[in-house]
């Protein structure tokens, strides 16, 4: 079988390819895929070749948030039947090393991840036609729930892994900071922990009227109201959790200054080394705390997506075929008219 493909070779360097998809061995399934999503990281190797110190070196297939539907299964396999859709977990952790064993996978020594230039060889990713997988990365997908909705489920868990470092939310006052697709899904996960206010702060109205959709209950345009969140910075702050989903500078800034004393900031975004002032983090006993990935998260996200306890359906701004690759990165490139956008395969 053959299968096109979304391979980048650099910087602005999107080729449309075709290559040979192999049968499924025992434990893997051969999926159709149907849509994927482009996300931020895909979008700094497209537009810079790579983000921080992690850069394209080889020619990488992108992708790592995608859905399908199973087309044929390999020796062995359980749980999946032929024409089941499934959301695909780009994760897999060995298993077997050091924090693996210590129960924190997201850390593992020789992790794995669809479309990541972070080893060598790089990590190829799921934007193409047919695909072949391990079977533990495929979670099954509810009857009703689009297979576009499903491709959200990878960065739905990245924000419930990030709530679960925030802690109970239940009555809390919460800050996002960045209203791209990871703020808009940070704002739904805390309204849906039951926050009693959710603040979002971006530089552009669409975005943040989607966040509104989303759940936000109040929106600030820090581009054209410099001064909206000083309400916010009164006294000593005023918010218990802030989610940063920006890894600007002048975000970190703003999100400690309206953090109350012994707040707690996680840290969603991210850049290469940022500037952050220390003293009022120092001052107000500010707890920083990173976040990355997912583990268990992944398969509470598919479930929360099928029950429509998180609908998604908002941050879908555009879809595009995968022969419009170029089109749908520029697309999402451009902030002022695009949150989440996806390439549709063919197992649409």
């Amino acid at each position: 079988m053959e299968a096109r493909v979304c391979r980048l070779y650099g910087e602005n360097d999107i080729r449309i390819e075709t290559v040979t998809v192999a049968e499924p061995g025992p434990g893997e399934v051969l999926l159709a895929l149907a849509a994927g999503g482009i996300c931020g990281s895909d979008l700094h190797y497209y537009q810079h070749g790579g983000f921080g110190p992690i850069r394209v070196r080889e020619p990488i297939i992108l992708g790592h948030e995608a859905s399908g539907t199973v087309v044929a299964l390999g020796q062995g396999v359980s749980g999946l039947a032929k024409g089941d859709p499934v959301a695909i977990n780009p994760s897999r952790p060995c298993g077997t090393c050091e924090f693996c064993q210590k129960g924190l996978p997201i850390h593992c020594l020789e992790m794995r991840f669809n479309g990541s230039a972070m080893r060598m060889p790089h990590e190829q990713g799921l934007f193409r036609d047919h695909i072949v997988v391990e079977a533990r990365q495929c979670v099954p997908v509810a009857a009703g729930v689009s297979l576009a909705e499903a491709a959200c489920a990878e960065p739905l868990a990245v924000c419930l892994h990030a709530r679960n470092r925030a802690g109970d939310l239940t009555g809390q006052r919460v800050l996002v900071t960045g209203a791209g697709p990871i703020g808009a899904l940070c704002a739904a996960v805390a309204i849906e922990a039951g926050a009693a206010e959710v603040v979002v702060t971006d530089l552009q109205d669409f975005t943040l009227d989607v966040a509104r959709r989303m759940g936000a209950t109040r929106t600030v345009n820090v581009a054209t109201n410099g001064t909206g969140l000083d309400v916010y910075a009164a006294g000593k702050g005023t918010f218990d959790v802030a989610f940063e989903c920006s890894a600007a500078a002048p975000a970190i800034k703003s999100a400690i200054t309206c953090l109350r004393p012994q707040g707690r900031l996680v840290q969603v975004g991210v850049a290469g080394d940022t500037a952050v002032p220390l003293n009022m983090l120092v001052g107000k006993e500010i707890t920083y705390c990173g976040t990355q990935r997912f583990d268990g998260e992944f398969g509470d996200a598919v479930a929360m997506i099928a029950q429509r306890r998180i609908d998604v359906r908002p941050i879908i701004t555009a879809t595009y075929p995968l022969d419009r690759a170029i089109e749908a990165f520029d697309a999402a490139g451009n902030r002022s008219g695009a949150v989440k956008v996806q390439l549709s395969f063919a197992g649409t």
